[in-house]
């Protein structure tokens, strides 16, 4: 796999594919115009294609999966041709990652307080003691949170609490996440990774076509509600930003 990417590593050992999001080698940082929201599509599409990747396993750098913004990073000016960017790249995000077909491990070392449905969206989904889940960017800033957690966090939480969730901001600490099902283990920071390698080393090991197949048949009701939800949500979303803009 081409290393092209700015803030993800990309790494392989005996079929099981390691993708580690930074920001110049330190905790990851969201750009929302390029940065991570346009490598990790592409990422995740590539890792897709890879005939040899037998698993796949997700962090982030340091103390934080991914919670705070490249300030660094400045935004064009907002118009629907750069919307439609931001929209095709959104969609890429979430559609790419759930189209690997090969088990998905998700270590987060963290706090996600952006796109912290992107680990969520794994199979095995293990977590620091010191991570905590929240969706910062959207409904308490005002953006509509339209970009796939309108779909995802109701999904995982149930659409009362998720909708509770997403308005408010709320955080999630790692042993209410893993009460709730959002996790499935929780780990001293310096076991995570160790215990990520041996899931995806003893996944791994089990017959490959069975793996692929297990990964679609559990993903296949993710997929098909973001195939109904997701571009209505982008196109919404982007209509609030131009509509605030133009107010």
């Amino acid at each position: 796999m081409a290393p092209a990417f700015e803030n993800i590593i990309i790494s392989r050992n005996d079929g099981i594919v390691e993708l580690r999001m930074h920001h110049q080698e330190g905790p990851a940082k969201w750009a929302t115009w390029g940065g991570l929201h346009r490598e990790l599509g592409i990422a995740f599409a590539q890792i897709a294609a890879d005939a040899e990747a037998r698993a796949l396993l997700i962090t982030g750098t340091g103390d934080s999966f991914c919670a705070e913004f490249d300030m660094n990073v400045e935004m064009p000016p907002m118009s629907a041709t750069n919307w439609d960017i931001i929209l095709r790249e959104g969609r890429s995000l979430l559609q790419n990652l759930l189209s690997i077909e090969i088990p998905v491990i998700a270590a987060v070392n963290g706090p996600a307080f952006i796109h912290a449905e992107i680990p969520l969206l794994a199979d095995i989904v293990l977590a620091s003691q010191s991570a905590v889940f929240a969706d910062k960017p959207h409904a308490i800033a005002g953006i509509v949170a339209g970009d796939g957690v309108h779909s995802i966090w109701p999904m995982l939480l149930g659409p009362n609490r998720g909708r509770y969730f997403l308005m408010t901001g709320q955080e999630i600490g790692a042993q209410e996440a893993l009460s709730l099902g959002l996790v499935g283990e929780v780990l001293p920071a310096g076991e995570l990774l160790d215990r990520a390698r041996e899931l995806a080393r003893m996944i791994s090991a089990r017959p490959r076509i069975s793996n692929r197949y297990t990964r679609i048949l559990l993903t296949r009701n993710i997929r098909d509600r973001l195939a109904k939800e997701l571009d209505q949500g982008l196109a919404m979303e982007g209509l609030a930003i131009l509509s605030t803009l133009s107010s």
